[in-house]
């Protein structure tokens, strides 16, 4: 059967049969994944941001070495490391490079100057407008309801106010699990959706089963915001260990934080010094006490304890709200038949056909 496709800007700009992608979504966007996506005919990201700089440069000849496709890799403006990594996103010839927070004008000419796409995430108009202005290609907006780390203004009040403030690709994400909300953002005005929590419940995703058991087991009111995890509004699912943190004293907090991190230090090869530089850049002008900097310096080691090892007890489970709502664990060529096939389906419902 072919999967029927909708060409937009976005498409166009990177390659791919569908407006749709698959986020880079830290522990859980691998090669397996992303190939998977791709072949799919949509944008898979590899998230690499819990990756060294060897494990990217590996993990980006294994998806090329599974298909042919366009992909991309996300990575973070503020790490250290940065220009190595996108030195090998070029080297690599990797087709588009987003981004978690705002890239400087000087690493989106670089990038540019290469040939690589550059698509920034943003949650605010006022941000899109300065990486449009400096450059960027097409942005993903989050609103609230997308999982991770995330603002309070809703996808369908921030996705009109960007899609009229700038005039490159706008992607929308946050809430989106199916044709229905591809379509919705299409009529907003945006050329695709991007889905997280969808990719990652599926047959392709490398998360344990019983994670993703309890994902598909969430309703729609166990999907929380807290600062508990890293002193920044964090969308997840309710656990006893979310609780916990959120009822611990700083001492307890710092105790936990400091005994995570050194795990991190020692998968990561990095020096305490650049992880608590990393964990100082994630503060984004917010006033963080230092315990909530060692806690952001922490966060990849408990979101790894459940997307890697299975421990949910131990770790935390980023989420979109649309966990509540999801009840399967599809492909991803079966998940984006299914979501192409209703869109077009809608489209002509809409138009009378």
């Amino acid at each position: 059967m072919t999967t029927p496709s909708l060409e937009t800007s976005l498409t166009k700009l990177v390659g791919v049969r569908h407006p749709l992608v698959q986020t880079g979504m830290g522990w859980v966007a691998g090669p397996r994944l992303v190939s998977a996506t791709a072949e799919a005919g949509a944008l898979g990201i590899l998230a690499s941001a819990t990756m060294s700089p060897e494990q990217l440069r590996s993990a980006v000849r294994e998806v090329k070495s599974r298909t042919e496709a366009p992909f991309g890799v996300n990575l973070r403006a503020d790490a250290g490391d940065a220009d190595e990594r996108v030195r090998i996103i070029v080297e690599e010839g990797v087709r588009v490079a987003s981004f978690a927070l705002a890239p400087s004008r000087e690493l989106i000419a670089r990038l540019k100057d290469a040939g690589v796409v550059v698509i920034p995430s943003i949650g605010a108009r006022r941000h899109a407008e300065k990486v449009a202005a400096w450059g960027a290609d097409a942005v993903v907006v989050q609103g609230g309801e997308g999982g991770g780390h995330t603002g309070e203004v809703a996808t369908t009040v921030l996705l009109p106010q960007v899609v009229d403030a700038v005039d490159i690709p706008v992607v929308a994400a946050g809430g989106f699990f199916d044709g229905r909300g591809l379509v919705a953002a299409l009529a907003y005005g945006a050329a695709g959706a991007a889905m997280g929590t969808r990719f990652l419940l599926t047959s392709d995703s490398t998360v344990p089963e019983a994670v993703k058991a309890k994902y598909l087991a969430a309703q729609v009111k166990d999907v929380t915001v807290t600062r508990a995890v890293d002193g920044l509004p964090h969308r997840m699912l309710r656990t006893d260990l979310v609780s916990s943190l959120e009822n611990a004293g700083r001492a307890r907090a710092l105790a936990r934080a400091a005994r995570h991190a050194a795990g991190f230090r020692r998968l990561s090869g990095l020096s305490w010094s650049r992880m608590i530089r990393d964990g100082l850049a994630m503060r984004h002008g917010r006033e963080l006490s230092w315990s909530q900097v060692l806690l952001a310096a922490n966060t990849p080691m408990l979101l790894r304890a459940s997307m890697v090892e299975g421990r949910t007890d131990l770790g935390v489970m980023a989420s979109g709200q649309v966990a509540g709502v999801i009840e399967d664990l599809p492909s991803c060529a079966e998940l984006v038949e299914r979501v192409m096939a209703e869109a077009v389906e809608v489209l002509g419902r809409l138009s009378g056909h």
